[in-house]
């Protein structure tokens, strides 16, 4: 009989610590989902040099883009994304461009966002903290999130299956029916 020879043991691969020294302030920071968020975090080199990865974000790209980013508390991006899918869909007069913000939105809302936790945990850091618990209710305060927002986003949603159904009930506009075909020339008849 052939013995066959053993396998030899695989190498356990080597893994990077998955704990960054001031995960806790991150964690403290995010709040809601913060394994979630640390994970797409590490990509992007958590408390390394940064650099860009795609990642997907689908309440960013699945709800009003700017709801998200007023619920993280970016409110700057929450204004950029609900001005700038309505002007250029005005200035354009193209209904896709709301869904090119969507996708660009859920391409980048996660990296936006890590730039964010990591600038406003830089300036919280700046601050000499002598009681944890202080410095982790500010965390808290200039992180998280903003409830209400749900609320909003919910309102908003109503707001627009009621304008899309009397939209549907009324019909298209005047000026956006088809025109009518112009009737067929009758034969001149000589009587």
């Amino acid at each position: 009989m052939l013995a066959a020879e053993p396998e030899p043991p695989i190498a356990a691969p080597r893994i990077q610590s998955e704990t960054h020294p001031d995960e806790h302030l991150w964690r403290q920071f995010i709040g809601p989902y913060a394994d979630r968020y640390l994970t797409h975090f590490r990509k992007f080199g958590l408390g390394e040099q940064p650099k860009f990865a795609l990642t997907w974000n689908w309440p960013a790209f699945l709800y009003v883009s700017f709801l998200w980013f007023l619920y993280r508390k970016m409110y700057t991006y929450a204004l950029v994304y609900a001005v700038g899918p309505m002007i250029l869909t005005y200035l354009t007069g193209d209904m896709t461009v709301g869904l090119v913000w969507s996708i660009m939105a859920g391409a980048t809302a996660n990296y936006v966002y890590y730039w964010h936790c990591r600038e406003k945990i830089g300036e919280l850091k700046k601050g000499s903290w002598t009681d944890q618990v202080k410095q982790d209710e500010a965390l808290k305060e200039a992180g998280g999130v903003q409830p209400y927002v749900i609320y909003v986003g919910i309102a908003f949603y109503v707001l627009f299956i009621m304008t899309m159904i009397k939209m549907l009930q009324d019909g298209p506009q005047d000026g956006e029916r088809a025109p009518d075909k112009p009737a067929k020339p009758t034969a001149a008849s000589s009587v």
